[in-house]
């Protein structure tokens, strides 16, 4: 009666058993992914490295006193198919959507959320393959520096007052370009030289550090698309 959980806990330690109940669930698995995603999974698909992944982890974990195989390694399948969709639905949302939060002008954010959706509903209906490779390539930049382009989000200023003093600091590195050199090599910003130079204050050059940092790159670099959202830093600095 419990065969297919005899067979997954004797895999653990043979390979070639592994191999054997992979090939006998392959269908099964292929059908259940389906199921999950709710379209047609086949083997060239990322899902279903998902699912095989989640297949050999299940037998890694499993115990047969704990009852069906067939359930857990499911249960497992379900919730790495879940994970990875989820994140897939937010990165290509952000994808899309985020440049917008480089262009928040008004100080009264609430008046202004209603205008930014509308705005970035607009933008996250077209399909611009140049902007979303630059994001693509702007975040692996930013890993450089611990952080993604979706960490924007909660850095990026909103107050006219804070974006000027951003913008200042920006301005101030991208007019030496030693110290954007510099950047690069130590991944650090240059926050005491920033501070006496342009009287911005430390408070603000530690709170939006990576908001600053993101502007340089973005600006410094072969960004066009997403260098247009940063041109309110080109007109601080006349």
């Amino acid at each position: 009666m419990r065969q297919i959980d005899s067979q997954a806990m004797a895999a653990k330690n043979d390979k070639s058993i592994l191999e054997k109940l992979v090939s006998e669930q392959e269908s099964a698995m292929l059908r259940y992914a389906s199921r999950i995603t709710g379209r047609y999974i086949s083997k060239s698909d990322d899902e279903w490295s998902i699912t095989l992944l989640a297949f050999t982890q299940a037998i890694d974990s499993y115990d047969f006193d704990k009852g069906n195989f067939i359930s857990f390694y499911r249960l497992l399948i379900k919730r790495r198919l879940i994970d990875y969709h989820r994140n897939q639905s937010k990165f290509n949302q952000e994808l899309t959507v985020d440049p917008i939060l480089f262009d928040t002008e008004p100080e009264e954010e609430d008046d202004d959320i209603s205008i930014r959706l509308a705005v970035s509903n607009q933008v996250s209906k077209q399909e611009s393959s140049d902007l979303k490779l630059e994001i693509e390539t702007a975040n692996q930049a930013f890993s450089n520096y611990g952080f993604s382009f979706f960490d924007l989000t909660n850095c990026s200023p909103h107050a006219k007052k804070t974006k000027s003093s951003c913008a200042k600091a920006v301005n101030y590195m991208m007019d030496n370009p030693l110290l954007i050199e510099e950047l690069h090599t130590t991944k650090q910003l240059p926050i005491k030289i920033i501070e006496k130079n342009t009287k911005v204050p430390r408070k603000t050059l530690d709170r939006h550090r990576k908001y600053i940092i993101a502007a340089i790159e973005l600006l410094s670099g072969e960004y066009p698309n997403l260098a247009e959202y940063l041109q309110y830093i080109r007109k601080e600095n006349g």
